[in-house]
Order: C-alpha cells, then sequence, then structure tokens
C-alpha cells in the first residue's frame, strides 16, 4: 500500500537550512558547482554541524514519537545537490539520529514542482530564490537567517517547540498592510475598524497555522507539544479583526502580542520562539539575534490567490 502523505505535518527543508553548509556554499559562489561537488565528495566522511533550523526539525520529528502521534510529521530533504553529493547529508542525518528517509535530490533543477507533488506545508530554506518559487505557490515558506550574530543555546533541548507569526503578509494578506504603506497609519487603522467584522483573507502561513492546531487539538491545552504566538505590529483598534478573523478560521493562537511600534525583538525573546515568521528583514535581522527566524518574502502580485484556510 502506498505511503500517504494526507493527515501528516510535512516539512520540506533544504539541506543548508538543516545544517551548516556556510563553507561549501562559498565554495560554490567562489569556484562553481564543479568544485561544490568535488568537496562534498572528497568530505562526505566528516559530519556536518547542526545549522539553524536544526533544533526545530529535531523537535517536530520527536512529535512522532508521542502516544498516537506515530508519523504525524514528515520531514523531506529538499535539495539542489545531486544525489552523488548527497552521501555527506545522509551519513549526517543518520548520525544525529534523525528520522528523515525521504529526500528530493535536485541536481540543480527548481525545486518548486516537488513542493506540490509533496503536498508540502511548510518549506524552510537558505535560498531566498527557492522560498519566493514556493511563496508564489501559495506554500508556507520562509528565508531562514543565517547571518546574524546568535545568543541563543542552539544546542538547548526542546521541550515544547514555540512558533512565532507576524500578521499581515503572513498570517493574513498583504492587503491591509499596503494601506498602511500607501496611506499612513490613520487610514490603515481606520480601514480595520470600518471592517472589523470582515475576516482578513489568508495569507502564505494560514494553512500551516491551521495544521498546527489539528495536532494542538490532539492534546490537552497546556500539554501541548506546540506552542504558537501572534506578535505584530498592529495595536487598538485593529486587533478586533485579527481576533474575529481567527475565531472565524476556527484556529488556535496560544498568545498574541499586539505591539504598536515596540520592537519585536524582547518579546520573541521572552517567548521563546524556536523560530519566527516575519515578512520584513528589519524585523528578522533583529530577531535571528535572539531567536531562529526566518523572513517571509512578498506572494508576487499578479500571482496572488489568497484563500481561507
Amino acid at each position: 500500500m502506498a505511503y500517504c502523505l494526507e493527515n501528516r505535518l510535512v516539512i520540506g527543508v533544504s539541506s543548508r537550512a538543516l545544517f551548516d553548509l556556510s563553507v561549501e556554499n562559498e565554495i560554490f559562489k567562489s569556484q562553481g558547482v564543479e568544485a561544490y561537488c568535488r568537496y562534498q565528495v572528497e568530505h562526505e566522511k566528516e559530519l556536518l554541524k547542526p545549522g539553524n533550523g536544526f533544533r526545530l526539525i529535531k523537535a517536530l520529528l520527536a512529535i512522532n514519537e508521542m502516544p498516537g502521534q506515530e508519523g504525524r510529521v514528515e520531514v523531506i530533504i529538499m535539495s539542489h545537490n545531486s544525489p552523488d553529493t548527497s552521501l555527506r547529508v545522509f551519513h549526517s542525518i543518520a548520525h544525529y539520529g534523525l528520522n528523515i528517509s525521504r529526500a528530493v535530490l535536485a541536481s540543480g533543477a527548481s525545486l518548486t514542482p516537488y513542493l506540490q507533488a509533496f503536498q508540502t506545508d511548510l518549506y524552510l530554506s537558505a535560498d531566498e530564490e527557492d522560498v519566493q518559487a514556493a511563496i508564489n505557490q501559495g506554500i508556507a515558506a520562509g528565508i531562514i537567517c543565517s547571518d546574524a550574530i546568535k545568543t541563543y543555546d542552539e544546542n538547548e533541548e526542546i521541550s515544547q517547540i514555540k512558533i512565532a507569526f507576524d500578521g499581515d503578509a503572513v498570517l493574513f494578506s498583504d492587503e491591509s498592510e499596503r494601506i498602511y504603506q500607501e496611506k499612513g497609519l490613520e487610514a490603515f487603522e481606520e480601514n480595520e475598524r470600518r471592517l472589523a467584522d470582515h475576516p482578513l483573507k489568508a495569507g502564505p502561513f494560514a494553512k500551516f497555522l491551521k495544521t498546527l492546531s489539528e495536532i494542538q487539538k490532539d492534546f490537552p491545552a497546556l500539554q501541548s507539544p506546540i506552542r504558537t504566538a501572534l506578535v505584530t505590529a498592529r495595536s487598538a483598534p485593529a486587533h478586533e479583526r485579527v481576533i474575529r478573523t481567527l475565531r472565524a478560521w476556527n484556529v488556535r493562537i496560544d498568545e498574541a502580542f499586539f505591539l504598536g511600534g515596540i520592537t519585536k525583538r524582547d518579546v520573541l525573546k521572552a517567548f521563546g520562539a524556536h523560530i519566527f515568521f516575519d515578512d520584513q528583514a528589519v524585523h528578522t535581522n533583529a530577531a535571528a539575534e535572539v531567536v531562529p527566524s526566518a523572513r517571509v518574502p512578498y506572494r508576487k502580485q499578479e500571482e496572488k490567490k489568497a484563500r481561507d484556510p
């Protein structure tokens, strides 16, 4: 019987998001693909160090070990590597005890068609072009920050996965955000006050949040392996439409922070996020110093087809 991906949380992760391939990536950029392939083969017995997405992936896979959750999370390596250069990644996966057995090894070809084929709920990558293509396909995706100076402990064990989201252009469409950018705060607040009873359209991470919420429903509120937070620059009176939208979607957000322009960095540190998704580099770059963060690019205007989850 074929292995079914329905009713699972499917995470696609690039090898560069899972492991630290900074040296190898510099070789690729400065010397080209042949030098990169040669280096990977020559060093295939050397273990890779964990990358910025490693702890999150490890913790998500641990959900499968909980009673009643066997096979609930499926992680698939989505890589531009060729099969011949992939052995180092798989050796490292085995060394760290990660239950990852499926992979797409595209030898430099586009990964986008395979994200749909594997019913991917979330794609994490360090490659902006790949993430942009995923977002354009309506798949939740983030460019994981790798350059910030980190002050958090990458080796700390995770007892509860904490995932934080920005609101507009991440959980919700960027329709209201565009009003703010084009007409200013007063016009934005008036629009949100006037449409408080009208749910916001879904953004690229709405479906992913709903999938997380379905997992949470299998556990008592205080015993869920996942805890979520909304961390948004919105404040009253623009808060009401957000709350009513989440209610209309029948999804769960455990904590919400309406910051009204206060920096997100310290709140994310206090929450203890294991990943934070935001559409603006100014927020993800600052947050990446204290928590793992990923930037969500805007969906191409002509390809937007926002749907409620």
